[in-house]
């Protein structure tokens, strides 16, 4: 005869086997409902990490490219004289006096400044930022293999912030110059420079924009724009591709700490090249010259002028004889087409006029007094008080 426990467990058993079927009824149905959670893992569908068209490809490594262009780069390292600041009571009449020292000479001394340089040509012609050597009375160069030798400077144009050097040395290796009009925004670049002083380095990053202009660091601006790390000690460094060619000097990068965020700047290599033929065989940037100074038109303006929009710019003062003045402009005219291209930008514009060379016709359309002219203007030479440096 059952026990009372035995009663018990025949009792509970039932109703929790019971229960388990139901759940698993419940289970088997949910897997075979269209209704079923949309979030169930089975629904999740992944995708290859790679395009299945095999179209994009990349190198592990850059080391190939650094091993091409890292030889053309140089530490460059200047020493430059500067007034030592000397204590107020230096000054005071009586306190020279009492201490015998009203011809005491004002004490000077030598600043030193680091800054990097890239081998154009195997003569020993060396390219730069300007504001790296400016003032300098001693230019030491220190390449890649551990070489030293003194620079003398060829030339140097404040405008574009730009400077040639020339060594005397053998077995230089010169960059190889790439094409920075083909570049495209998100192609990997290097920056090969001397940040603080640490010796060469390397930092990577992409091409962020191209064609930046009006951003108030020189006067003729055109820069390649990167993401690569550049900091002090950068300046007059290599930008290169991910092939070792050389894409732009780099110059500048936008913070008020003076530390890399991300933002920095290049002279395209072609404006460099040019920039030093130019100081190598004239001493100075030859730009193309309208000989005008122009304002922007506002919306102020062109409501004042009757005009149907804000393009063009209006003439403030023109110079005498100049190119401009000699096509028969005038102060007070608007200059809207330069060869046909509409002017929507007056620094855009003046740049675009600087990249061509004296000599060249350039078609002006403009409109006097509400009348529209067309006249050709044959670009000069700005004139300028740089010169080769003896």
């Amino acid at each position: 005869m059952p026990t009372t426990s035995q009663k018990l467990a025949h009792f509970v058993s039932w109703p929790v086997i019971t229960g388990l079927l139901l759940g698993l009824c419940a289970v088997l149905w949910l897997q075979k409902s269209p209704n079923a959670d949309s979030h169930n893992a089975t629904d999740i569908q992944f995708s290859n990490l790679a395009p299945s068209n095999g179209n994009w490809s990349g190198p592990v490594s850059y080391s190939d490219a650094v091993n091409i262009a890292a030889p053309a780069v140089v530490n460059i390292y200047t020493r430059k004289r500067s007034e030592q600041r000397q204590h107020p009571l230096l000054n005071d009449p009586l306190f020279r006096h009492f201490f015998n020292n009203s011809d005491l000479p004002q004490q000077e001394r030598m600043q030193s400044a680091l800054g990097t340089g890239v081998i154009l040509s195997r003569d020993g012609y060396i390219v730069t930022n300007n504001h790296v050597i400016d003032g300098a009375e001693e230019i030491l160069v220190l390449t890649y293999d551990g070489r030293e030798a003194r620079a003398q400077k060829i030339g140097s144009d404040s405008e574009s912030d730009l400077a040639v050097l020339k060594v005397e040395m053998n077995n230089l290796t010169p960059i190889r110059v790439g094409a920075p009009d083909s570049v495209r925004v998100g192609d990997v670049v290097l920056a090969i420079g001397n940040p603080f002083g640490v010796g060469q380095t390397v930092t990577q990053g992409i091409i962020s924009a191209t064609g930046r202009y009006g951003l108030g660091i020189n006067t003729y601006e055109n820069y390649l724009q990167t993401d690569a790390a550049i900091n002090p000690g950068n300046s007059g460094g290599a930008l290169v591709d991910a092939y070792g060619n050389l894409l732009g000097i780099n110059t500048a990068i936008l913070d008020k700490t003076g530390y890399s965020v991300g933002i920095g700047f290049a002279i395209p290599a072609d404006t460099v090249v040019t920039a030093m033929h130019d100081l190598i065989q004239y001493g100075k940037v030859v730009r193309g010259w309208l000989g005008v100074e122009a304002q922007q038109i506002t919306a102020e303006l062109a409501q004042s002028f009757e005009l149907e929009s804000t393009d063009g710019v209006i003439i403030t003062a023109i110079y005498n004889n100049g190119p401009a003045h000699q096509a028969g402009l005038r102060p007070g005219d608007i200059i809207t087409k330069l060869n046909d291209l509409v002017v929507k930008n007056g620094l855009l514009s003046m740049n675009k006029i600087a990249r061509g060379r004296p000599g060249d016709k350039v078609q002006v359309n403009f409109i006097r007094k509400g009348t529209p002219y067309t006249v050709t203007a044959t670009l000069g030479v700005k004139p300028s008080t740089e010169g080769r440096t003896p």
